[in-house]
């Protein structure tokens, strides 16, 4: 996606997440690498919101009349929080799936 006022998209093209961290690695360094790209996305969905409400108060103020552009961040903001929560509710989903298998 093209950049909204220095903003890049929140959410990281599926071959950068794959490539972040060792392919079918189980051990700690494949752990530390998902842990990574984990954090990295929350922080990228923080980014999105944080200037959604930059861009929301600048229109509020006066700052600018783009109501454009505070809808597309918004917007962007948006999907990318659905995003995360659908990617948090498939991984609870799979933990709770680990949990009921029997050893």
């Amino acid at each position: 996606m093209s950049q909204l006022h220095g903003v890049t998209s929140g959410i990281a093209p599926i071959a950068d997440v794959a490539q972040s961290g060792p392919a079918g690695g189980a051990g700690a360094s494949g752990t530390s690498g998902f842990l990574d790209s984990l954090k990295s996305a929350i922080g990228k969905v923080n980014d999105a919101e944080m200037e959604a409400g930059r861009a929301i108060d600048a229109l509020m103020t006066g700052e600018t009349q783009d109501i454009h552009r505070t809808m597309v961040a918004l917007q962007q903001a948006d999907v990318s929080f659905q995003l995360m929560m659908q990617i948090r509710n498939k991984l609870v989903a799979a933990y709770e799936e680990i949990q009921r298998m029997q050893v």
